[in-house]
């Protein structure tokens, strides 16, 4: 940072309606430098000053703690959160000029919180008026995630450790649905049962709304109305996964209602399986961020003019991006803190090498619009993802979330178990 002085603010809180709050979630990178869970809060990093990190929080208030819980206080930001100091939140107006007034540099990024938001650009105007005087303070506001999403990329040891324990309570409350799904029942209880498992096995809840897709519903990315009476024979799109401790699994299954996938079913799922199979190996150190995503297209694009679905060649599918019909999102994503975690993509003209500490999605998948008259009856309606959470290690790749099986046999088993 350089002398510069970080400012970090707490999510704000949302009402639902009336007076009544949707339930409180932290603001990821204020979670992540600090742990402090509370909302009203303001970090400010200053390296190099006596008081290097400092929190404005909630003071202790009796009367408010009846309603809504203990608060950590002062004392608590300190001796609990590891704070250099600690003020109640009503002194921030009040000590924050004096904690920028000989930075160089003040690293702010807007959030939701549009009131601070203008407190910040009023208190850095003042600030540079200032610099006019006095030679120093702020020259300009930078923001902190050119420095701090790169951190969040590289996952340490505890976060690895956390994103395992979301990873397998997800596999489990899938594996659970698997076994459990059942004709003539509603989306919404397969919802149910896979929050209900999240949160009987310890996580937060669902790292994203979960999306419960059958028949020509998987054929829509992120359908969450999660509605429709399920029927035989259709293919059931689970994408849901867990949140603990701040960190999310993302883990999409498709298998069918009844026992069995049917023939175009089948022959449909195994393109998107082998693209899966053949993006996972792709993912190495060294590797670039791209790479999966182009092994899962070849793969997809071969299978697809196979089953008659692309006309064509394969250079001229891939050149002219026809499968994009069928296949209209990418392969992966970042994960960590958020379900489309942080960090750059491309690196000055290229793709980001994979390195270790990274975790990222693996979710190939083929849709076929119901309406599409352009291909066979037999074809429409039918949407397949399949999804898994892989981290980069040394010496090529692990995957988080195998737990859950993604072979055809294995399905069916489950399906057919007593």
């Amino acid at each position: 940072m350089d002398g510069g002085v970080a400012i970090f603010r707490a999510a704000p809180t949302a009402v639902r309606s009336h007076d009544v709050e949707y339930p409180y979630r932290q603001d990821n990178d204020l979670l992540y430098l600090t742990g402090f869970p509370e909302p009203e809060t303001t970090c400010v990093l200053a390296p190099g000053s006596p008081h290097p990190f400092t929190l404005f929080v909630r003071p202790r208030d009796r009367e408010r703690e009846v309603w809504t819980g203990v608060r950590a206080g002062v004392e608590g930001a300190t001796s609990v959160y590891g704070a250099d100091a600690a003020h109640p939140a009503e002194e921030l107006a009040e000590r924050l000029p004096k904690l920028i007034e000989h930075a160089p540099v003040l690293y702010f990024a807007p959030g939701r919180d549009t009131a601070f938001n203008q407190r910040i650009l009023d208190l850095y105007g003042r600030a540079r008026d200032n610099r006019a005087r006095t030679g120093a303070g702020p020259r300009g506001i930078l923001d902190p995630g050119a420095l701090l999403h790169e951190m969040r990329l590289f996952k340490g040891p505890e976060e690895i450790d956390a994103m395992q324990r979301a990873a397998t309570i997800s596999c489990e409350a899938h594996r659970r649905a698997m076994r459990e799904t059942r004709a003539d029942s509603f989306e919404y209880e397969i919802q149910a049962l896979v929050d209900y498992e999240f949160r009987r096995r310890g996580a937060t809840g669902p790292a994203y709304p979960s999306i419960v897709a059958s028949g020509a519903n998987a054929t829509i990315l992120h359908y969450v109305d999660n509605a429709r009476r399920m029927q035989e024979g259709d293919l059931l799109l689970l994408d849901a996964g867990a949140e603990v401790d701040g960190y999310c699994a993302d883990i999409t299954r498709t298998y069918p209602v009844g026992r069995r996938f049917s023939e175009r079913q089948r022959a449909l799922y195994e393109v998107v399986l082998r693209a899966q199979e053949a993006a996972i190996a792709a993912v190495r150190p060294g590797a670039s961020f791209d790479e999966p995503h182009q092994r899962a297209v070849e793969n997809l694009v071969d299978g697809l003019i196979t089953l008659g679905l692309l006309k064509g060649s394969h250079d001229e599918a891939l050149e002219q991006g026809t499968y994009r019909r069928f296949f209209m999102h990418r392969t992966s994503h970042w994960l960590g803190m958020d379900v489309h975690d942080v960090g750059v993509y491309h690196v000055g003209d290229g793709s980001r090498p994979l390195a270790p500490g990274m975790v990222l999605t693996i979710e190939p998948g083929l849709y076929v619009p119901a309406d599409d008259e352009s291909v066979d009856a037999g074809w429409r309606g039918i949407g397949i993802r399949i999804e898994d959470d892989v981290l980069v290690t040394d010496d090529g790749a692990r995957v988080l979330t195998a737990d859950i099986p993604t072979s055809i046999d294995d399905i069916e088993a489950i399906r057919n178990a007593p």
